[in-house]
């Protein structure tokens, strides 16, 4: 609780010590001064910032995190319809990190030193420095404008914006599909960051392993190969990829903003993005909030699952 205190507090400061003034970003442009000083005190934000604080922290403490200064909306509710599309999105982002950076690690491990390794660890270095707003970007200018310029087939013309086809009213499988072809692009840029940086820590993991003495050891009693990996490599990696796996998620679902703000998806990531930029505090507080706690929580559900996969550090 004090390490969320600590979070939520420094966002409190930072937010109201940055420039911009929302009074005067929601008020029209042809708005005195009067009536900007009028919606300001409206929003409490004429009030001492310690007053401010006390006020909203009490609220907090109650379950209440507000309104919205620019829709008026309870922040809760806001929250709770952006926040599925982001546990959606990073989601299926993070479990198909998982499935392509850990086989993608054990074959760069058993391949050390070859051309093979050489070729992964420098594609994966290049995927993983790339700022994802760019990578997004690329994908979109490929699959949109370069799929229709150089005639590629149909099924290779990925839509680029939105959850869903806009004017058409689809149910069932057909609504499954859409929603699906809408999520490659998207899906593709999250998974293909996340497997660059899995893949290089399950190697090092896996080479460490392999180095092993008893590992040499299965392997001179004519232990075969997807036996030494399956019964000894991935048994000793996974307690560390399951933490990893925890402590990814919470990095998932908030580093998608600039993705979702590229492709247009109404998750938390696009809200926090509008909110920052509206000077929204009720909605840039109560997101931290979320985004605190859920952080703290997948550290906690790390270290209760340790013991479990992993007997020698129980106790």
């Amino acid at each position: 609780m004090l390490l969320l205190w600590l979070v939520v507090t420094i966002t409190f400061l930072l937010v109201r010590l940055a420039p911009g003034d929302p009074a005067q970003l929601l008020v029209p442009p042809t708005a005195s001064a009067s009536d900007a000083a009028r919606l300001r005190g409206e929003l409490g934000l004429d009030r001492p910032l310690a007053v401010q604080y006390a006020r909203w922290m009490g609220d907090v403490l109650r379950g209440n995190l507000g309104e919205s200064f620019a829709t008026r909306r309870p922040v809760g509710r806001v929250l709770r319809e952006a926040l599925p599309v982001s546990l959606w999105l990073g989601g299926g982002a993070l479990v198909l990190t998982f499935l392509i950076g850990v086989p993608v690690g054990i074959l760069q491990a058993a391949r050390r030193g070859r051309a093979l390794d050489r070729v992964l660890t420098v594609a994966a270095t290049l995927v993983y420095a790339a700022p994802s707003y760019w990578l997004a970007l690329a994908l979109v200018a490929v699959f949109t404008y370069g799929a229709a310029t150089w005639g590629l087939p149909a099924a290779m013309r990925l839509p680029a914006f939105g959850m869903r086809s806009p004017g058409i009213e689809l149910h069932g499988g057909a609504f499954v599909a859409d929603l699906a072809r809408h999520a490659v692009l998207p899906l593709t840029i999250l998974a293909a960051i996340g497997a660059a940086g899995v893949a290089r820590y399950a190697r090092t993991s896996v080479a460490d392993v392999l180095a092993q003495e008893w590992v040499r050891t299965a392997r001179a009693k004519g232990s075969s190969p997807p036996r030494v990996y399956l019964r000894h490599v991935l048994a000793n990696i996974l307690p560390a990829m399951v933490v990893l796996f925890a402590l990814s998620f919470p990095g998932v679902v908030a580093g998608s903003i600039f993705v979702e703000s590229v492709f247009a998806w109404p998750g938390m990531g696009r809200l926090m993005v509008t909110a920052i930029s509206a000077r929204d505090y009720p909605i840039v507080l109560g997101a931290t909030v979320w985004y605190a706690a859920l952080v703290i929580f997948a550290n906690l559900a790390a270290d209760l699952a340790l013991p479990l996969l992993d007997p020698r550090r129980a106790g």
